[in-house]
C-alpha cells in the first residue's frame, strides 16, 4: 500500500525558535493580544514598544497558523483586485487599499535594514493569464486610474515561464521572505522589550465590559485594558454576527526543488485553474513552490489530489523533482473583499479585531497590526476607516456575497445529516492511514485508523455551531464545512472559531 506523507510546511521545517510557556497564573496587562500569527505579533511588538504592558497568548505554537502556511509573497499586487474596488466603491478607497499595503511594504523594508533577518528578497510581482482575459484589461486601466506604479509585462512573463501567456501586469520592487523566520525576530524583540508571550495557551471567552477578562481554556485569566483577537478566525464570532460575515477558502502549496536557477519574480494567474509560482533557495537546494486548486474550507475529502495536481504542474512545465513539502492553507474572504480591522462590537470599545485579509495576509497582516497599535495609543490612522469592522455590513454590492455565504452554510448542516447517513461504512473498512465516516455500534462516527493498526474515534459534530466535520486525507484532519474549524485525528482544535475539541476515545478493538 502506498504512504502518502503527513503534510509539512517549508518555512516550519527547521524552525529552532524558543518554546515559550503556557500561562500556569493569571494576571493583568494593559493590551492582551490573542494569536501569534504576523498580525498579533506585529500589534503586540508595537505596543510594546510604544509603552504598553503586553500579554501575548498563543493556543498552539508561533507560526502553526496561517501565517507559516503562505507563500510568503509581500505585494500590493492582490490578483484583479484594484478594478473591482473602483467598481464597488470609487477610486478613493481604491487608492487608500494600496497604500494601506504599500505602507505594510515599507515597514517590512525598514525593519529588515534594521537588522530583521527573514530572507528578504525584491522581485517583481506579475500577474498573467493564459487565454484572452478582460480582468487583466481593466485591472491595467485601474492601475492607470490610481497612479499605481504597474504596467504591460506580456513579453516579459514569456520569457520568464515555461508556457505561453496571453497577457500580463507587473508592479516592480515587492517582496517575498521567510515568515516565520519573521515571526521568531518580531517574538524575540518583544520579549526583550518586556512583552510576555504563552504558548499552549488557548483563550475560551473575553468578557464584556470595563477591563476585559480573557479566560484561557485551563482557567487562568488576563485583565487587560484592551483586547486584541488576532486568531484569524475570531472565536468570538457569534457575538456581531461575525459568523455571517466570511467564506472561508482553503487552498494548497507545494515545495519541488529542482536544479535550473530559481525563478525571478513571483507568479499569480487569473485563469480559472489558477496558479502562484515562486522560488526560494535553503541550504544551497532551490526550490519552487507552487500554489492554487482552493476550495470553500471542509468541502472537499480526497485533498490528496489537489497536491498530487500541483507536483504534476511543476514537474510538467518546470522539470522538478518531486514535492519535498506539501502544506495548505486557510483564508478568510469577507463580503466587500477589505478586511475588518479595529473596534469588534458597537457599544464594546475595549475590543478589537484584526480578519478577512483576502490571501493576502503578509501585508494586509502587517498593516493591521499597526493599525491596531496606532489606534490603541489613540494615534491618528487615515486608514481606521477602510478598514472598519463597524461599517455598514451589506451594501448592494455585497448582498449576492451574503446570500451565497449563509446560504452555503445552511447547506452544509443539511448536507452533512444526510452524509452521515449515505457515506458511512464499515470500520472493517478502514485501511491503515486512512480515515472516514464509520458505523460504530449503532452510531455514527468518525474514525482514523493509524499506522499501527489503533483506530481514534470522534463525534462528528463540530463543536462550534453543530455541522458535520468532514475527514481531510492528505493532513489527516476533521474540517468543518461551515465555517473552517479543522480537528486532529484525536479531536483537538487545529483551527477556530472552534475552540473546544470533538469528543474522543481510543479504541483497539475495532
Amino acid at each position: 500500500m502506498h504512504r502518502y506523507p503527513f503534510t509539512n510546511s517549508i518555512w516550519r521545517q527547521h524552525d529552532t525558535g524558543p518554546l515559550y510557556p503556557s500561562l500556569n497564573v493569571s494576571e493583568s496587562a494593559d493590551v492582551v493580544v490573542i494569536g501569534a500569527g504576523i498580525t498579533g505579533l506585529v500589534c503586540a511588538y508595537e505596543l510594546q514598544k510604544r509603552g504598553k504592558q503586553v500579554t501575548l497568548l498563543e493556543a498552539l505554537e508561533i507560526g502553526h497558523g496561517t501565517t507559516g502556511h503562505t507563500t510568503a509573497k509581500c505585494s500590493v499586487q492582490h490578483g484583479s483586485i484594484y478594478q473591482k474596488l473602483i467598481r464597488h466603491f470609487g477610486e478613493t478607497v481604491a487608492r487608500l487599499y494600496y497604500e494601506f499595503n504599500a505602507e505594510a511594504l515599507v515597514y517590512l523594508q525598514n525593519q529588515v535594514n534594521e537588522g530583521f533577518d527573514c530572507d528578504f528578497s525584491l522581485e517583481h510581482s506579475y500577474l498573467y493569464a493564459t487565454e484572452p482575459n478582460d480582468e487583466l484589461v481593466k485591472e491595467l486601466d485601474a492601475y492607470r486610474r490610481l497612479k499605481i506604479d504597474g504596467g504591460e509585462a506580456t513579453e516579459e512573463v514569456n520569457h520568464a515561464l515555461p508556457f505561453t501567456i496571453e497577457q500580463a501586469l507587473v508592479i516592480r520592487n515587492q517582496a517575498q521572505f521567510h515568515p516565520v523566520k519573521y515571526l521568531r525576530e518580531l517574538a524575540e524583540r518583544f520579549v526583550r522589550l518586556g512583552g510576555n508571550i504563552y504558548e499552549q495557551t488557548r483563550a475560551m471567552e473575553v468578557s464584556q465590559g470595563p477591563r476585559p477578562i480573557v479566560t484561557t481554556a485551563t482557567g487562568r485569566r488576563v485583565q487587560a485594558n484592551q483586547v486584541v483577537i488576532a486568531t484569524h478566525y475570531p472565536f468570538n464570532d457569534l457575538r456581531g454576527l461575525y459568523v455571517s460575515k466570511f467564506s472561508v477558502e482553503r487552498s494548497y502549496i507545494v515545495a519541488c526543488e529542482t536544479d535550473t536557477d530559481p525563478l525571478k519574480g513571483m507568479y499569480l494567474s487569473v485563469d480559472h485553474n489558477s496558479r502562484s509560482y515562486r522560488s526560494y533557495v535553503d541550504n544551497g537546494k532551490t526550490y519552487l513552490l507552487i500554489g492554487g486548486e482552493g476550495h470553500l474550507a471542509g468541502q472537499v475529502t480526497d485533498t490528496r489530489s489537489r497536491y498530487d495536481r500541483l507536483e504534476s504542474d511543476a514537474q510538467h512545465h518546470f522539470g522538478t523533482n518531486r514535492s519535498t513539502y506539501r502544506w495548505s492553507s486557510q483564508d478568510l474572504i469577507t463580503l466587500d473583499s477589505l478586511p475588518y480591522v479595529g473596534q469588534m462590537f458597537k457599544r464594546e470599545p475595549d475590543i478589537f479585531v484584526a480578519t478577512g485579509f483576502l490571501k493576502w495576509g503578509m501585508t494586509n497582516g502587517i498593516a493591521a497590526g499597526i493599525l491596531l497599535a496606532d489606534q490603541l495609543t489613540n494615534r491618528p490612522d487615515r486608514f481606521s476607516e477602510l478598514v472598519s469592522p463597524l461599517r455598514t455590513t451589506v451594501k448592494p454590492t455585497d448582498l449576492p456575497a451574503f446570500l451565497k455565504t449563509n446560504l452555503d452554510t445552511a447547506t452544509q448542516f443539511t448536507k452533512g445529516a444526510v452524509e452521515r447517513v449515505l457515506e458511512r461504512q464499515d470500520v472493517q473498512d478502514l485501511q491503515l492511514d486512512e480515515g472516514g465516516i464509520v458505523q460504530v455500534g449503532h452510531r455514527t462516527k468518525g474514525v482514523y485508523r493509524d499506522l499501527e493498526n489503533r483506530c481514534h474515534v470522534v463525534n462528528l459534530t463540530c463543536t462550534h455551531l453543530g455541522c458535520t466535520v468532514k475527514w481531510n486525507n492528505a493532513e489527516r484532519t476533521w474540517d468543518c464545512p461551515c465555517h473552517g474549524s479543522r480537528f486532529d485525528a484525536k479531536g483537538a482544535v487545529l483551527e477556530g472559531p472552534a475552540t473546544k475539541p470533538l469528543t474522543y476515545s481510543k479504541r483497539e478493538d475495532l
